[in-house]
């Protein structure tokens, strides 16, 4: 699971969507060419699907990204159950739930393998351990299963991966040891890791970050990164066996017209073995979770 922060699906406007002034060439020969907008958002062919999910879940407002990843993680109305659209972080009332009912701990109490690919600098840790313990809800979901972080020790052997992709900012925070990837490594990275492990999450929120300073530039050269990283999972992933998708928690890169957060849907790409079967179940944010559980079984 490649899990972007802020990727709705936009209008097909190159002056503000910069899925459509970026050159993805990776996911465009995934989608027969093409890229999903608000007018044709769904897409299938004999190895991946694309379609739209609902993020609003029937509650007004702007989604946020506290509610939207609790209601990835765990398959539950979050922004309902509490009245309101929340975030960044989780909701107090809703991280006992998370604790219980998140993919991590079903999943390992099933006897999965799982594996949360995220490395995290010392800092991170020190942040953490501090009063305030904020923490997105995937990563509150690995912690509060059980599991430890992977560390920059981790990183440097090639079992994790960072959160920029390429490892470019660990050299500058004085990490010699952690070697620079190029996006296309990375990927091949998780592709590995997908043969490794049961079900693998990789978190990156850059998109998110960069939606809010409308940057048109900087929307472009993430995209295109994202786009390298994505050459290098097809590349090196075994779609006989496994099942890759990306999605994302609310729009907001997709439109740069505005700061804030959309309503937009929110893409749901599978590629590999059963994407129709996963796409066919999956409405909103919440229908991600039972439909992965069925088909692993």
């Amino acid at each position: 699971m490649l899990f972007l922060d802020g990727v709705g699906i936009g209008k097909k406007d190159a002056s503000v969507n910069p899925f459509f002034a970026a050159n993805l060439k990776s996911l465009r020969s995934l989608l027969d060419g093409k890229l999903p907008h608000l007018r044709d958002a769904h897409h299938s062919n004999s190895l991946s699907s694309l379609v739209p999910i609902n993020a609003t879940l029937g509650v007004e407002g702007l989604p946020q990204s506290g509610t939207g990843q609790t209601a990835l993680m765990i398959g539950m109305n979050a922004a309902k159950f509490i009245g309101k659209h929340f975030g960044p972080y989780p909701y107090s009332t809703l991280k006992p739930i998370i604790q219980e009912q998140n993919i991590f701990k079903v999943l390992s109490d099933k006897g999965k393998k799982v594996f949360y690919a995220n490395a995290f600098p010392p800092k991170y840790f020190e942040y953490i351990n501090s009063t305030k313990m904020r923490m997105t809800a995937i990563t509150c979901s690995w912690v509060s299963s059980g599991f430890a972080l992977n560390t920059h020790e981790i990183l440097a052997h090639g079992e994790a991966l960072s959160a920029d992709i390429t490892s470019q900012r660990w050299n500058a925070q004085g990490f010699p040891t952690v070697s620079e990837l190029t996006p296309q490594e990375a990927g091949k990275r998780l592709a590995r890791f997908s043969d490794e492990y049961d079900f693998t999450l990789f978190e990156f929120y850059y998109t998110d970050h960069i939606g809010h300073h409308q940057s048109m530039p900087q929307a472009i050269e993430v995209l295109e990164l994202l786009d390298a990283l994505l050459e290098g999972i097809i590349n090196h992933f075994d779609a006989e066996r496994n099942l890759f998708f990306l999605t994302s928690d609310h729009g907001n890169l997709e439109d740069l017209s505005t700061k804030t957060h959309t309503r937009n849907p929110v893409p749901l790409f599978v590629y590999g073995k059963l994407h129709k079967q996963l796409t066919s179940s999956v409405k909103n944010l919440t229908h991600v979770v039972p439909a992965l559980l069925d088909i692993m079984g």
